[in-house]
């Protein structure tokens, strides 16, 4: 693992300085070229090179210049090859919204973290719920819904009370957001197999907009979720910041 490609956070004035350094002393090859990518930044740079790149080959190896750095490894600009040498690697799997607005334009979009519905006015969202075709739930009124990833589980999920998901697990979290009735559902635990399909009721009085990640759909009135079959976007971790073993320890944090 020899050629690096460095990319970082255009809006952290940290991360751009120490891509200049770590250029002059590792080198650098365009990504294309690349044996590993090494983002500088935050979490949120990190998806955006999730996506950028989720059809390169290289594996990604994050360095936190940003804020939480939850997906990142600790900054250093020692050692750095032997580090990515080391590194331990975890594969996630994106899923695929399908979305159909109120003027009928569809559209696909992918996501790493989570696919949310939220209402787009002050009027709650009526949203019913299919998995696999069959209609679960008639009619959830909320400010919204979501779908999330184990690697999304502890983001916009867990700070909406939904479950934290081990990666590896094979399941998917179904999230409600402010349920305002049925006041007392939690949500849902679903195989990655599954086909969440929502459809947005008076969509023209109640709007909804859904959201990809950071790619957002507006006037929604119906919208699929599912994994992305044959893509796996991979990430590395110093063995001691592995990501498997950081969303365990969220489960015990006081």
């Amino acid at each position: 693992m020899n050629a690096i490609a460095f990319t970082a956070s255009t809006n952290l004035e940290e991360a751009r300085d120490a891509e200049k350094r770590l250029k002059a002393r590792y080198g650098h090859v365009p990504p294309e070229e690349a044996d590993v990518i090494v983002a500088l930044g935050g979490d949120g740079f990190m998806l955006r090179s999730l996506h950028r790149f989720m059809d390169h080959p290289a594996p990604i190896f994050g360095m936190n210049r940003g804020s939480v750095g939850f997906l990142m490894n600790a900054y250093s600009e020692d050692g750095l090859t032997e580090r990515l040498a080391n590194a331990k690697p975890i594969d996630l799997h994106p899923i695929k919204m399908k979305t159909r607005d109120i003027d009928g334009a569809e559209r696909e979009v992918l996501a790493i973290n989570e696919v949310s519905l939220l209402r787009q006015t002050r009027l709650a969202a009526k949203i019913r719920i299919q998995v696999d075709g069959i209609v679960r739930m008639e009619e959830l009124i909320c400010d919204g819904v979501m779908v999330a990833t184990p690697a999304g589980s502890t983001a916009y999920n867990l700070s909406v009370h939904g479950p934290i998901l081990p990666l590896g697990a094979g399941l998917l979290a179904l999230t409600p957001i402010s349920a305002f009735r049925p006041r007392q559902w939690r949500g849902a635990l679903l195989p990655e197999s599954a086909t969440v399909t929502f459809h947005v009721l008076d969509a023209a009085e109640r709007p909804v907009s859904a959201v990809a990640d950071y790619t957002e759909v507006r006037q929604v009135v119906r919208v699929s979720v599912n994994v992305e079959s044959g893509l796996s976007p991979r990430l590395l971790f110093d063995p001691e910041h592995n990501l498997e073993e950081r969303i365990i320890k969220e489960q015990f944090l006081p």
